[in-house]
């Protein structure tokens, strides 16, 4: 069986069909282009640089193309990348659907559709119920394809949905533990407070921001459609419901200097700033724990302060 990207070891020699998932050309020193490549397939991403570039390759090899690569894997300041010595276009009759080298939600898309649905129906405050069901009629089939990021947590097709229903699995309980808190409310903003990465992004296929996502963001996005989606259902924007709604969206970040125009200042905000946090954090380091031996270090994972973690001798699955 063919190894995938992720399954080489140091000096190994890579021979595999891969997805060009981010092509930037850039300048060394001496002024010499070179394209630096990520590397994709349903395993993860490996790095590597064309050095010298023609003008054609750079033409070539660019986000979204599948190429045959060969190689051997390496490592720069810790980091896994590969060192290219062979690489061109897939040629007739040679693998060409980039989705069968994109990294999938653990979970079928019927099954969080399901899913899905049933917090749907659990939602009975009727204008949060109206508003999220209209957002979702709009955005349904994004939000179970799209990733959660481009990098770092839930950067995987379906990441957006499995994220968000994680989220909102989590919310359950915690309402459950603590019955002061709004059920719909939290399970409301658990399901919206990602969606507007459906713009803020570009798809699943070698994610890329929007210019809207570079510009504007995904917390302003999804209330922005928030605001659109009151507006054609005739709902009055100062009512409490609709304000303490969008506040629970826009304050999940949980800090200004995070994207958040402002702090949580409703417990359910809190609370939904707090299980986000958790839910990416925690993928992030399964993800990290699951490419690292038993007695060992992870790599450093940027989303959490560049920190590395421990996988126990014992820790066996």
């Amino acid at each position: 069986m063919t190894k995938l990207l992720t399954q080489y070891q140091e000096n190994d020699h890579l021979d595999l069909f891969a997805l060009i998932k981010s092509a930037d050309v850039r300048l060394t020193k001496t002024g010499k282009q070179y394209i630096s490549l990520v590397f994709s397939d349903r395993s993860g991403d490996l790095p590597g640089n064309l050095w010298d570039a023609k003008s054609d390759q750079i033409q070539e090899f660019v986000t979204g193309k599948i190429v045959k690569l060969q190689g051997v894997r390496g490592s720069f300041k810790d980091q896994p990348q590969v060192q290219i010595t062979s690489l061109r276009l897939a040629e007739a009759g040679e693998p060409d659907n980039p989705a069968e080298f994109m990294a999938h939600a653990p979970v079928k898309k019927s099954d969080m559709e399901e899913q899905l649905n049933d917090y749907l129906l659990q939602i009975s405050q009727p204008t949060w119920n109206r508003i999220i069901r209209k957002l979702f009629n709009k955005f349904h089939d994004d939000f179970l394809n799209y990733p959660a990021a481009k990098k770092n947590h839930h950067a995987f097709s379906g990441g957006l949905a499995f994220h968000s229903l994680s989220i909102a699995h989590l919310a359950e309980s915690v309402a459950d533990q603590y019955p002061q808190l709004n059920r719909d409310l939290l399970l409301s903003g658990a399901l919206l407070h990602d969606l507007g990465k459906v713009i803020e992004l570009s798809g699943p296929v070698a994610t890329e921001y929007t210019l809207a996502g570079d510009l504007i963001g995904h917390i302003s996005i999804i209330d922005e459609q928030l605001v659109l989606a009151a507006n054609e259902l005739n709902f009055d924007l100062n009512s409490e419901e609709l304000l303490i709604l969008r506040h629970v969206v826009l304050s999940h970040h949980g800090l200004l200097e995070y994207g958040s125009p402002v702090r949580p200042e409703l417990m359910e905000a809190e609370i939904l700033h707090q299980l986000d946090n958790l839910d990416a954090s925690m993928q992030m380091m399964t993800g990290a724990l699951d490419k690292t031996a038993n007695g060992e270090f992870s790599k450093r994972i940027f989303g959490l302060d560049n920190r590395r973690f421990y996988k126990p001798s014992e820790f066996d699955q």
